[in-house]
Formats: structure tokens, sequence, C-alpha cells
């Protein structure tokens, strides 16, 4: 038989298979794309569950403010000021500014460019400089490493408001817990059939002194102020009261009770935890996060926490890429604060949080960052704003303004020390402007502290004005 015989025999096998596959794939007997069956009808559409419909606008519970609302009369206020600071119950030595928060008139001022103490009221610097940058979604994370087959480090990363126990999800002191970080490694460990390990603390993201030199001893043993480490249990307190008196090493006590947390999950700490090492590159066994630095931000505006502000003034000298010291984190703020267009000269920051000794600043540049925060055009910075004490309700106002028409249109971060009072804030008058003021005295005379905050208060109230 020939090749082309051969051929189309071949080629007719062929085209007799491929029929009677087509036959076939038509009754749905071998796989394919042809059907005798009915076409099937289109799928019924899939239901809408309750929930996903379009969601409407919230509604805005409070109005605007209105930015056509009228000012109050310069000339009032200015009088009203200049009488404060003249007052002989203020020492003689005091300085205010009231600032329009819309367009920035000044309304008021009387030693407003002068150097004076600031005290507390300087945490707003911390406050704005840290909002910047790194900015308010940052968080602080704790983690335990593995250091070798028989040791595990526990790393700080600048959070001192660890809980003892579980976190919190909705607390800012508590929100990461050493109970959750302990599951965590317990069950890592236990993976891997180890039940006894060796546990460190490695605490070197901070470095420096862990008090500044500026802050006098005394404030330590009150419970004012904790040694700043990059790791602590409830900022270090070994009370219940916010001014309990502090832990010594707050980075050793929370690995004490770390190793505590992780004796409970059935794992065996080998010796009393101490200082170690681990490398950056070292297996992650467990992790827990801060609260956002917004959050943390607000928390110690509110409380005028000493130690959380140095916190997170050595978290914004890391992020600029500045040692983590005391030192550093004052060159910190006050490069982020000035990047924000702030004049600061003639400004000294002796510390972050005001409680040191030698810090100076002016009621025109703390205006001027207090104006920032309330900016819209910084939207990063308003946790500053919002984070701050409202009066006769909240934070460090919250026995201030308790008969007076600025109760609950008060914002504002108190400031004291022996012989200085300061209040720097906004207030809402009843015409609906918001107005930026800061007051400052800090030569009052012994016992004077009481009487020269009323008159602060008295003078912030009268802000509010009448309602026509």
């Amino acid at each position: 038989m020939g090749w082309a015989a051969r051929t189309g025999i071949t080629a007719g096998i062929v085209v007799v298979l491929a029929g009677g596959y087509l036959t076939a794939d038509a009754y749905d007997v071998v796989p394919g794309v042809l059907t005798t069956a009915p076409a099937v009808a289109p799928a019924a559409p899939f239901p809408t569950p309750p929930g996903a419909i379009e969601s409407v606008p919230p509604a805005q519970t409070l109005p605007a403010l209105d930015t056509s609302a009228p000012l109050p009369d310069a000339a009032a206020v200015s009088a009203s000021l200049d009488a404060l600071v003249a007052d002989p119950r203020l020492g003689g030595r005091a300085g205010g500014m009231v600032v329009d928060q819309a367009t920035g008139q000044v309304l008021a001022q009387s030693g407003a460019e002068t150097p004076m103490v600031p005290a507390s009221t300087q945490k707003v610097f911390t406050a704005a400089a840290a909002l910047a940058s790194p900015g308010p979604e940052v968080t602080l994370t704790t983690k335990v490493v593995e250091v070798d087959a028989g040791t595990v480090a526990l790393v700080g990363g600048g959070d001192m408001m660890l809980a003892a126990g579980e976190g919190d999800p909705l607390a800012v002191n508590g929100r990461a817990g050493m109970a959750d970080l302990a599951a965590q490694v317990a069950g890592e460990l236990k993976l891997t059939g180890r039940t006894t390990v060796r546990l460190v603390v490695d605490d070197r993201y901070f470095s420096g002194p862990t008090v500044n030199p500026s802050v006098f001893a005394g404030n330590v043993t009150a419970g004012y102020i904790a040694p700043v480490t990059s790791v602590a249990v409830d900022i270090a307190r070994l009370g219940d009261t916010e001014y309990a008196r502090r832990s010594a090493d707050p980075s050793v006590a929370a690995a004490e009770v770390l190793a505590q947390r992780l004796t409970e999950q059935g794992i065996t700490i080998d010796g009393a935890p101490a200082r170690g090492e681990s490398a950056s590159t070292a297996k992650v066994l467990g992790s827990v996060e801060s609260a956002s630095l917004g959050e943390i931000v607000a928390y110690f505006l509110q409380h005028s926490d000493n130690t959380i502000t140095e916190v997170v003034g050595r978290v914004v000298a890391i992020d600029a890429g500045l040692p983590a010291t005391p030192d550093g984190a004052t060159q910190a703020v006050v490069a982020g604060v000035s990047r924000l267009g702030v004049d600061l000269t003639g400004a000294v920051l002796a510390d972050c949080s005001g409680l040191g000794d030698g810090s100076a600043a002016s009621a025109a540049q703390l205006a001027a960052v207090v104006g920032l925060l309330t900016d819209p055009a910084h939207p990063a910075l308003r946790p500053g704003a919002v984070g701050l004490p409202v009066a006769g309700l909240s934070g460090t106002l919250d026995d201030r303004f308790l008969a007076s028409p600025g109760r609950g249109v008060v914002r504002a971060k108190t400031g004291s020390l022996p012989n200085v009072t300061s209040l720097a804030g906004t207030v809402v008058t009843a015409q609906d402007r918001q107005l930026v003021f800061v007051l400052l005295a800090d030569a009052l005379p012994d016992g004077g502290t009481y009487g020269a905050r009323q008159l602060m208060d008295g003078f912030v109230g009268g802000l509010v004005g009448p309602a026509d």
C-alpha cells in the first residue's frame, strides 16, 4: 500500500473518531463544550446582606465654628491682660498673649516676647514635634527574641506603659500586656520542646542618663518622674497612685514581671532576669504594640505625665537620627518645632517635659505652637489640640473653672513648679470665636500659686464674654 493510501486511511480514521467524540460530547458522555441539554437558567442575584447598604454620610453633631463670628473687642481684652500682668499677686514677672485662632490676629499681648519658665506648658512643644514626625499613627513595639537555644531577651521599643497582665484595647496606659506577650512566647518555646530558659532584657533602644540632669533628684523620689528606659510596666510605678514611688530600674522590673507571666504559662526561668543583648536579626518569639503616638501624646497632655513626655522626646530623637538621650531629645524637639515654622530664638529646653531647671520660652512662642495644633492645615497635629484637658471636666483642669463661663469651652495645658504657674490653650467665646491664649508667671510669692491660678482662670473665663 502506497504512502498516499495509508495517509488517506489514517485521516479517515481521525475524522471518524473526531466525529464520534463530538457526538459523545453533545450528549454529555465525555467532557467538552457541546451539549444537547437545555440552557441553564441565569443564577439568581447574590442576596444583599442586611448591613451591605450604601452608607449615609455621618450627621454633624456639633456645628463648625463660624469664622465670620465677631471678634472680642481687642481694646477690652488688652486692658484686661495688662491689668492681670500688673497684678502684684503674680509676682511682678508675668506675660501673656491672646490670638484669634482663625486669622492669627493678635488681640492682646503683654510681656509676650520675654522668655519665662514655662513649666509643663512646655509639653506642647514635645507634642507638636512628635505629631509632626514620626506622626500620630506610629506605635511602639515590645518583643521577645531568641538569643540562643537557652536564652530569650525582652527587647524594649519605648513602651513604658505595658500592663502587668493582659492588655486593654481601650486603654492607653496598658494597651499592650505582659500576659499576652508571655502567651505568645510560651507557645513558641513549647513547639520546640523548651520549657526552661534564661531571660534577659535588652533596653539599648534608649541611651544616656535615665533621668535628665536638669531634674531635681527629689522629684524622682517623690514620683513626679521615673527613670526613663525603653521598657516598663505602668510607667514604673510601685503603687496605685499617680505619683507613687517609681522603680529604680524599670527595665529589669519589667523583665521580672514577664518572668512571672512566663512561669504561669509553664515556662521555668533559669535564674533572675538581668540585662543582656540581642541581635537585630534574632528570631521573634512574640510582640505587642502600644497605643498610637497620637493617643500617647493626648495622655501626657491630659495627665501632665513627665515620664511619658520624656519617652516621646526620645522617640522623636530616634526618628530624627539623633541619639535617644536627654540632649538628643531636646535637640530633636527644638528642630521639629522649628521646622513647623515657629521661631524659637531665645527659647531653652532643659528637658522635654518642663520639670527640669533651666527651661525658658515666651508666651508668643507657646501661642504659635498651640495655634499650629488647632490649625486645620496641620491635621496630623490635631491630637495635640483635642488631647488638652477640658476646663472643669478632664485631666489637670478637672477641678478648675467649675463655676466659670470657661467650663467646657476652655482646653489648656497647665504648668506648675515652685513659684511658677502657667496656662496655654484655647477658648471658644460665647459668639463661637476660638481664641488661643498663653499666660505665664514665674516669680510668684511663696504660697501664691493658688491665688495666681484663680487670677488666670478668671481672665480666661472672661474671654468667653456675653452671648450677644
